[in-house]
C-alpha cells in the first residue's frame, strides 16, 4: 500500500480518493511509525499552505526523522504541489525555512507584473524519458495552484517545466526522490496516470525490479 503523510495541512482525502480509483490501497499516517510498516511501498507528501507551519507540522508529529529515513533507504517518496517543495533545502517564503533537504535547492517566490498565484491548467514540457512520464505526452495539461517554485541546484533533477511567463520546474526526480509542483489528484487522465506510473514504480521497487 502506499502511505499518505497526514500532518495536518494537506489534500489528502483529494489524494487518496484519486489512489482509490486506480484500485490502489492507501492509508493516512500521521507518526513515523506507520511509516516503519513492511506493507508501505511508497509514500506521498501531499500538501497545500505555507512551507514554515508544515515544517512545524512535520516536527511537531515526529515526522522528520522517519521520512529521512525512508528516503536514505531508496524507497519511492513523491512530494505534491508544497510536498514538493518540502523535499528542497530551503525555502523563502515568509523568511527563511529548512527543508527535509533531499534535493538541493531553493523555493523561491514567484515575481513579475502578472497575476500571482498561478492558478489553473497549464502544460507540462519534457523531453526525456522516465518512469513517471510513462504513457503521458509533452504538451498535457495539469491543474496547478501555486505562489512559490523550485529552483534545483543541479538542473538535471528537472524532469518537466511549465511556462507561465516564465519557465519553472512543474516535476523533479532525483532517484527514488520524486515531486509534481501540480495537482495530479486533480489533473484528469492525465494526473490519474502520473499517479498510477507512481504506483507501477512502488510495486517495482517492492518485488526488486
Amino acid at each position: 500500500m502506499i502511505a499518505i503523510v497526514d500532518y495536518g495541512v494537506g489534500n489528502l482525502l483529494s489524494v487518496q480518493k484519486a489512489l482509490a480509483k486506480l484500485d490502489e490501497a492507501s492509508i493516512l499516517v500521521t507518526n513515523g511509525d506507520a511509516l516503519a510498516d513492511e506493507r508501505v511501498r511508497g509514500v506521498i507528501v501531499p500538501g497545500v499552505g505555507a512551507f514554515g507551519d508544515a515544517m512545524v507540522a512535520l516536527r511537531r508529529q515526529g515526522l522528520l526523522k522517519p521520512l529521512r529515513t525512508y528516503a536514505r533507504a531508496g524507497r519511492p517518496l513523491l512530494g505534491i504541489c508544497l510536498g514538493m517543495q518540502l523535499l528542497f533545502s530551503v525555502s523563502e517564503e515568509h523568511g527563511e525555512h529548512v527543508g527535509l533537504g533531499f534535493v538541493p535547492g531553493h523555493v523561491r517566490r514567484m515575481r513579475g507584473e502578472y497575476k500571482i498565484p498561478h492558478v489553473g491548467w497549464n502544460q507540462l514540457d519534457f523531453d526525456h524519458g522516465h518512469p513517471l512520464l510513462q504513457g503521458v505526452t509533452s504538451g498535457a495539461y495539469v491543474y496547478f495552484v501555486h505562489s512559490y517554485y523550485v529552483e534545483p541546484v543541479d538542473p538535471s533533477d528537472v524532469l518537466a517545466t511549465t511556462s507561465y511567463h516564465v519557465p519553472f520546474a512543474s516535476m523533479i526526480a532525483q532517484g527514488n526522490i520524486m515531486g509534481m509542483q501540480f495537482h495530479p489528484e486533480k489533473s484528469g487522465e492525465t494526473g490519474l496516470a502520473l499517479l498510477k506510473n507512481f504506483a507501477s514504480m512502488c510495486s517495482a521497487r517492492e518485488v526488486g525490479t
